[in-house]
């Protein structure tokens, strides 16, 4: 009785001071159960020295007190299952002693049923204590489990902040990064603008020459008819100042006189277009679109372009040949950004027509040929052909990239090809293509809706 009450005792203790963890939560009981272990152990050795008869009821107090402050005490609830292990065994052991002192005889008379009850109740208390350690076991698992649940929770709590930290600073560099780029679009465009426009005024100085010597016709014709016209008015004047007028030759010099006047305004009006193109050529502003005869703008830009050639090499001749179509009508174009896609074609026409002639080739000669027709009531085309040296396929798909050029460094920007082909596909939706051979000839189609 004594061993196994004191096994009993050692080991409640023990599973309430690790299930507690009395010596962190509950300080005070821990000093308390280091106590009782201790009297279990002075118990233990006191059944030597003294009456079992006096020890056996203190083992029952003692027994009946930790299983008392186990079911009764608020701080000792969770370990109540303790109750259900070792009750039994404190009740039987209780009832037998109890039984013995009061009648020996029943006592004698209930022995075995008594000694069955002991084996029962050890064999209950070694079941259940096997069972709450399972229990404990299970417990303590997901203890473990939810203290790293937690551990994790909190490492991706401070992973979060650490990521929104990185986040904010992210979005602030993109930010920035994304002003800094706008801030380069700007000045992109800006620079843009400018290169075009020193686009555009190359190509006037290009047509300087060929615009004075257009210009410099219809100015002779209005200086030569004004010269008429005045020797005309002096005949008119002495005719009237004569007795025997003659009234059919003054109606013949008025005639004359009209006929001049009305050549005068002609020439003076084509004067007058000349400079206006160079004007709409030069602007900067977005033009509108009107309708346009595309026989006279490719006729005019394409003397203005020859012109213009043979300002700067005399020697330089070519045949020109123009095929326009009498039905092609008037398109709704941009009249100064069309006329200079057409002055980019033939100024690159007559380059290449002028390379090829100055390889000594013999019976060659330059020939530029341009072309319009009506494919349709909703589509013209307008072909610009050359028989100079030909595009080689290297560099065919290059063609319309902004600033390739193969001419000599400061003969070429590299733009005109370019903004040519953004005017034709973007500004008027139509189409730029190409047909070459190499040393053969050159062929630029364009092809816009009406």
């Amino acid at each position: 009785m004594e061993l196994a009450s004191f096994l009993i005792v050692f080991f409640m203790v023990r599973y309430i001071r690790t299930s507690l963890q009395t010596a962190v939560r509950f300080p005070e009981w821990e000093k308390i159960l280091v106590i009782v272990q201790y009297a279990a152990s002075g118990l233990l050795a006191a059944d030597v020295f003294l009456d079992s008869s006096i020890t056996k009821w203190l083992w029952h107090i003692l027994l009946l007190g930790m299983v008392g402050a186990a079911y009764l005490l608020k701080d000792f609830r969770p370990v109540r299952n303790v109750w259900l292990a070792v009750g039994p065994y404190i009740l039987v052991s209780l009832f037998k002693d109890i039984a013995r002192l009061i009648d020996s005889d029943f006592y004698k008379s209930i022995s075995t049923v008594i000694e069955i009850a002991e084996v029962f109740t050890l064999v209950w208390l070694i079941a259940t204590w096997v069972s709450t350690q399972r229990q404990q076991k299970a417990l303590e698992k997901e203890r473990l489990k939810r203290l790293q649940e937690e551990e994790q929770s909190r490492i991706i709590a401070g992973q979060n902040v650490m990521l929104e930290q990185l986040v904010a600073e992210r979005t602030a560099e993109l930010t920035r990064q994304k002003e800094e780029l706008e801030q380069t679009l700007t000045e992109l465009k800006a620079t843009q603008d400018q290169l075009i426009q020193r686009e555009k005024m190359a190509s006037l100085g290009e047509l300087t020459a060929g615009i004075a010597h257009e210009i410099q016709n219809p100015l002779n014709f209005v200086n030569n008819f004004s010269e008429v016209s005045v020797e005309l008015i002096e005949e008119l004047k002495e005719e009237r100042r004569r007795e025997d007028r003659d009234i059919e030759l003054e109606e013949e010099l008025l005639t004359d006189l009209t006929q001049n006047l009305q050549k005068i305004t002609h020439h003076g009006k084509r004067a007058d277009s000349i400079v206006k193109g160079m004007l709409q050529h030069s602007r900067t502003s977005t033009p509108q679109r009107e309708p346009t005869d595309l026989n006279n703008l490719a006729d005019e830009y394409l003397r203005l372009a020859y012109h213009g050639l043979r300002a700067s090499d005399k020697s330089f001749n070519a045949t020109l040949i123009m095929d326009f179509d009498e039905h092609l009508g008037k398109v709704s174009v941009v009249p100064q950004d069309m006329g200079r896609v057409l002055l980019n074609l033939f100024t690159n026409a007559f380059y290449a027509t002028e390379q090829k002639r100055k390889t000594g080739l013999a019976g060659y000669q330059p020939t530029v040929q341009v072309s319009t027709k009506r494919l349709s009531d909703e589509q013209i085309e307008i072909r610009v052909r050359d028989n100079g040296c030909g595009i080689p396929k290297t560099v065919l798909n290059k063609i319309y990239q902004p600033f390739f050029t193969t001419k000599p460094t400061g003969q070429g920007t590299g733009l005109g090809l370019s903004l040519s082909y953004d005017i034709v596909t973007k500004g008027h939706g139509g189409a730029l293509t190409v047909e070459t051979e190499e040393g053969e000839f050159t062929e630029f189609i364009i092809q816009l809706p009406t």
